[in-house]
């Protein structure tokens, strides 16, 4: 079997993205069920701990991996399929501003603005009043991510079918 560095991308790309999204979608079928049940000071030291747990290298690689395979199996796709050139090129821009930016812009400043906080000064008002305002905003970058997430790892899987021939 001859393996080119075109179909290793392609898988790279596919597998990438695929955990990324999972990584998403186990997210909000499991952890956000289950921070609803927490009292407000919990869930606020939780999602402190979860994101300062998060920022380490596998899910760097995969996250960011995901948008430089695409990228990379889209460049390769350029000249030789034009129907697969199209759907990785979708795929990387629905990840790239769907998923990154979303994330970037979204979540990311969320986190940092808790991260900043020191708990231990607020009152059960001020904690109450936080955890409302992050978790709503939160939440709704996370499923428009992993919306997106879906989608791209979609679009990339769905290329290896154009490939058959």
């Amino acid at each position: 079997m001859d393996v080119s560095i075109k179909t290793i991308t392609l898988f790279t790309s596919i597998v990438f993205t695929g955990l990324s999204a999972g990584l998403f979608y186990a997210w909000s079928v499991s952890v956000i069920p289950g921070t609803l049940k927490i009292s407000d000071q919990s869930y606020l030291e939780t999602m402190q701990s979860i994101n300062r747990a998060i920022l380490n290298p596998l899910f760097f690689i995969v996250f960011f991996g995901s948008i430089v395979a695409l990228g990379v199996a889209t460049s390769y796709h350029i000249r030789t399929d034009k129907l697969a050139f199209g759907l990785l090129l979708a795929s990387s821009l629905l990840y790239l501003f769907g998923t990154v930016a979303v994330t970037g812009m979204g979540n990311v400043p969320l986190n940092n603005e808790l991260e900043a906080m020191d708990l231990s000064t607020f009152d059960l008002e001020r904690i109450k009043a936080f955890r409302n305002y992050y978790e709503t905003k939160w939440n709704r970058f996370h499923t428009i991510r992993t919306f997106w997430a879906i989608v791209s790892f979609l679009i990339s899987l769905i290329t290896v079918f154009t490939q058959i021939k």
